[in-house]
């Protein structure tokens, strides 16, 4: 009424984040996550994530990290852990 200026904050949804730790992986699906992680560039690429506790598909999301750090004791024995973001569209 006085001619000020006055604002209010719009507020986004939170983007989603799942960490996931993949124990007792055996050589050919390390191979297919390495695969997985190099196509997507790290990082930079995007892909389409389902929710694997409430079977929502969110369709831009991208891996936080940029080098992906794996253990393989043996043959059946490989582990890591990626973070999986959800972008905004």
């Amino acid at each position: 009424m006085d001619g000020s200026e006055q604002r209010f904050p719009v507020y986004q949804t939170p983007l989603h984040c799942w960490i996931i730790r993949l124990d007792m992986l055996d050589e050919t699906e390390l191979h297919q996550l390495r695969e997985f992680f190099r196509t997507q560039s790290g990082a930079a690429g995007t892909f389409v994530f389902t929710d694997p506790w409430d079977s929502t598909t969110y369709q831009t999301c991208s891996i936080l990290e940029d080098e992906m750090i794996d253990t393989l004791a043996d043959e059946s024995n490989a582990k890591t852990s990626l973070t999986v973001r959800e972008n905004r569209s």
